[in-house]
């Protein structure tokens, strides 16, 4: 994996670069659609391409469960078994290992869980994490760390930084040993709750291990808004300039633009398609919720800004109609545009940084998502 940084912006950290994989390029500030168990939900590739996203992330955890590793490599790798080849990110699958907290249990070696399936027992360690992505063929993987959930202790945060960094070496140290690191790239991911001197420490530790990349984890899990604001602000400080930087599971306007600001370049997250599912959709004057009784007789597009499928062909009231009868193409048109809200979002700021009206797009985003019907 190469990161080129190819433009910067004056007023801010903002910048636009490329990361260069085995698969393909992929343009930075970026998006990664969440295809969790090898498929984004209710979306088909073809939709995919078509939108025109150049990475996706899958998740280590789900896979590992089913189809299994067995599976996964008769099959060449996740590329070839749901024939998608662009690059692809793995996270460890920590986060749902954490997340299932009443299933796992935290060693010195590792994190013992029983799945959510079958509560079959497995055991994970951060070799064993690499050994499951290297049979994925992820072109970006992700350490195993420990996410401290919000609120949290100072003394619980420090020990999750501690399991994070003592991971992080020993996933170093097997990816130098057994992987090709020019088609597999390891990023290390920082950890430390809302604590700035903890996130600090855990930074420069995994900095000393000169990760090719690294993850801002552990954000987005409950806490204030001035507190990932902050956070995220304060790390941008440290991290070097010249790795990507990747924000875990942010998926927000505001959120995205003020973690670009300072220098991020790097998203994923599950709300987008979320929320289509639940009828919630992002337009260029806010979000709406369709399920509303104002949309029954409104023949107008979902968003006349929008040059999706979906509101290039069908009106609020017809939209709103597929989601009260409970039919399954709701869901799709409902993923789609907002897939494609997301990267017609990225594409603009991504063209704002080049062109030099990067402050000038975040003023026009956040007149609309400040209102009350850009709620974030």
């Amino acid at each position: 994996m190469i990161f080129n940084i190819e433009h910067s912006d004056a007023g801010s950290q903002a910048r636009a670069g490329a990361i260069v994989t085995s698969r393909g390029i992929a343009k930075t500030p970026l998006f990664m659609p969440v295809a969790t168990r090898g498929t984004v939900r209710a979306l088909s590739f073809r939709e995919l391409d078509e939108i025109g996203f150049e990475m996706i992330l899958s998740n280590t955890y789900h896979l590992y469960i089913r189809p299994g590793m067995e599976v996964m490599g008769e099959a060449g790798g996740l590329n070839n078994f749901m024939n998608f080849h662009r690059p692809l990110l793995t996270d460890s699958g920590g986060f749902q290992v954490f997340s299932l907290s009443d299933l796992c249990r935290v060693f010195p070696e590792g994190v013992e869980f029983r799945s959510h399936l079958d509560g079959s027992r497995h055991f994970f360690t951060p070799e064993k994490v690499l050994d499951i992505q290297k049979v994925i063929g992820s072109d970006i993987m992700m350490v195993l760390d420990q996410c401290a959930s919000y609120p949290v202790t100072e003394e619980e945060a420090a020990g999750a930084v501690e399991k994070t960094v003592d991971w992080a070496e020993k996933s170093m140290g097997h990816w130098k040993g057994c992987f090709d690191r020019e088609k597999q790239a390891l990023f290390g991911i920082v950890q430390g709750g809302v604590f700035r001197n903890l996130r600090r420490e855990c930074a420069g530790r995994l900095m000393d291990l000169d990760f090719p990349g690294y993850a801002i984890g552990g954000l987005s899990v409950g806490e204030p808004g001035e507190a990932y604001r902050d956070i995220t602000s304060f790390l941008s400080e440290i991290l070097p300039v010249e790795k990507p930087r990747y924000m875990m599971g942010v998926g927000s306007p505001l959120e995205i633009l003020h973690a670009v600001t300072y220098g991020v370049d790097m998203f994923d997250c599950v709300m987008p398609t979320r929320i289509a599912r639940n009828g919630t959709l992002f337009t260029s004057r806010g979000r709406i919720n369709i399920k509303g009784s104002i949309y029954e007789k409104d023949f107008n597009p979902l968003d006349d800004q929008c040059l999706c499928y979906v509101c290039r062909n069908f009106s609020r009231a017809y939209l709103r109609h597929l989601f009260r009868v409970g039919e399954i193409s709701a869901l799709s048109y409902f993923t789609y545009h907002n897939l494609y809200f997301m990267k017609s979002f990225f594409n603009e700021i991504r063209e704002g940084i080049i062109s030099g009206n990067f402050s000038d797009i975040c003023k026009k985003w956040e007149s609309v998502y400040l209102s009350g019907n850009g709620k974030n």
